[in-house]
């Protein structure tokens, strides 16, 4: 079928899980047993031009409830199906309007939640698909785009108080000028990362100095860790990295919504003896006025929140409360690339730096896009912004994230950097997936040969007693 008449045939979703938390990778004080878990879509079309298209998307829970997620995205399939993909692509906000307004669906949000996490997943599918018909990647896709193109895509609803249309177009126009020189600087030198892989709460304290060395060693300026268990522990490891790392690294930390008010300043004031760059996420990260509150108190140590907020409008109060200092969007927890252009633009207003979450499955292979755009075509610097990097998990993806000397290499292939490996999907799907499958039976062995042992034990103690 030609291009111009191809339409949406096919909505797949799959629950992948991956075991993570057997190694404890991920582990916080909050999520003490992650396992990294992506509730996934695939758009298929009948674009048979270039042996077809497809648009891939997700979005990234820690297991349990996956299969829930995964349920929310397939109740927007009827939306989707039958899609002219031209039209689709030309304009992927017409889609993410649609799919917010579903009065009935919106009732179990309105914006927040599995229901805006799924639209979010089938959103950035779409504009997958379109930076593949467009032979971008995503962020050359945005940053190459018109300025009122970018602000049709945006959805003003409930932010117009701070943020109109013709603000978002001054700061597009202005962020273009010089464009073209950030797009070869960024292809050269690529986009500043700090990493979070010495820090997961379960690392003993070998493992954290080993990985906070090979940071430095890799070019890392900034690492992080997680806190917030224990007061005591925290001391001790961030007593440990900083011994490694030396003053000039940054260290910042993450608590994960563990603390009330109070316990986020007291905890954040006994560490600030090791100089951290941030405290991450101090409490309820729906506490606009809490972490205005944690901010006033704990100065100079900046406060960083986002990967749980849930919509532009929480952002636009933390911003309008000077409650952050850096904000950090995740590129699946809102409505997909429509609402974070949203969120950029509202960070750019107020002058607040970016410095994304990518802590999970995927994370990192999407989020990349949306810094550099900002970089390339709206903030125009890189000064304090740097994207989160964990180092596990790439390899079953397709455009997996390059990391060289501290920095993201700018991606190349046209895309969302999105697709999973087939051979992924086809191992880690759960339940019946090659892993889980191998998995379940391991563990139905393992109870029967105890249960063998059991009844073994009791004959023995049977005999023993006549």
């Amino acid at each position: 079928m030609s291009s111009s008449a191809a339409r949406v045939t096919a909505v797949d979703t799959y629950d992948i899980r991956f075991p993570t938390s057997r190694e404890l990778d991920g582990s916080d004080a909050m999520n003490p047993d992650p396992d990294y878990s992506a509730a996934y879509v695939v758009l298929r079309t009948d674009d048979d031009t270039g042996g077809g298209l497809e648009g891939h998307g997700f979005t990234f829970t820690i297991g349990r409830g996956n299969d829930v997620q995964v349920a929310a995205i397939e109740a927007l399939r009827p939306h989707v199906l039958g899609r002219s993909v031209e039209e689709l692509c030309a304009d992927p906000g017409s889609l993410a309007r649609d799919l917010t307004g579903d009065s009935q669906l919106r009732w179990l949000g309105p914006e927040k939640g599995v229901m805006h996490m799924a639209i979010g997943a089938v959103v950035n599918a779409v504009w997958d698909l379109a930076a593949k018909r467009a032979r971008k990647p995503l962020w050359q896709l945005l940053a190459d785009a018109t300025p009122e193109w970018l602000v049709a895509q945006v959805d003003f609803r409930y932010i117009a108080d701070v943020l109109t249309p013709e603000d978002a177009l001054g700061l597009l126009r202005h962020g273009r000028e010089g464009a073209a020189e950030r797009t070869a600087l960024l292809k050269e030198r690529g986009f500043p990362g700090y990493t979070t892989s010495p820090g997961w709460l379960g690392y003993s304290d070998e493992k954290l100095t080993r990985l906070a060395r090979q940071a430095v060693a890799d070019g890392f300026t900034q690492i992080k860790l997680k806190v917030g268990a224990d007061l005591a522990d925290d001391v001790r490891r961030c007593r440990v990295a900083r011994a490694v790392v030396g003053p000039d690294i940054r260290i910042a930390i993450d608590a994960n919504q563990r603390w009330n008010v109070d316990e986020a300043i007291e905890w954040t004031r006994a560490l600030a003896e090791f100089d951290p760059y941030w405290i991450e996420e101090p409490t309820s990260p729906d506490d606009v006025l809490g972490h205005a509150a944690v901010r006033e108190a704990v100065a100079p140590v900046k406060v960083a929140t986002g990967e749980h907020v849930q919509n532009r409008i929480i952002f636009k109060q933390l911003l309008q409360a000077g409650a952050i200092d850096v904000l950090q969007i995740d590129a699946a927890r809102v409505g997909g690339v429509n609402e974070n252009l949203a969120i950029l633009l509202l960070a750019a207003k107020f002058g607040v730096p970016v410095c994304p979450h990518a802590g999970g499955v995927g994370l990192c292979e999407l989020v990349q896009h949306l810094s550099m755009f900002d970089y390339v075509a709206l903030s125009a610097t890189t000064e304090n912004r740097v994207i989160e990097y964990v180092d596990h998990l790439h390899d079953h993806f397709l455009d997996p994230v390059v990391i060289g000397e501290g920095r993201y290499r700018a991606p190349t292939l046209p895309g969302f950097s999105a697709a999973m490996r087939p051979e992924s999907i086809a191992e880690f799907t759960f339940p019946g997936g090659t892993f889980w499958a191998a998995d379940l039976e391991r563990q139905r062995t393992e109870q029967q040969q105890t249960e063998q042992q059991e009844q073994q034990t009791r004959k023995q103690q049977k005999e023993q007693a006549a």
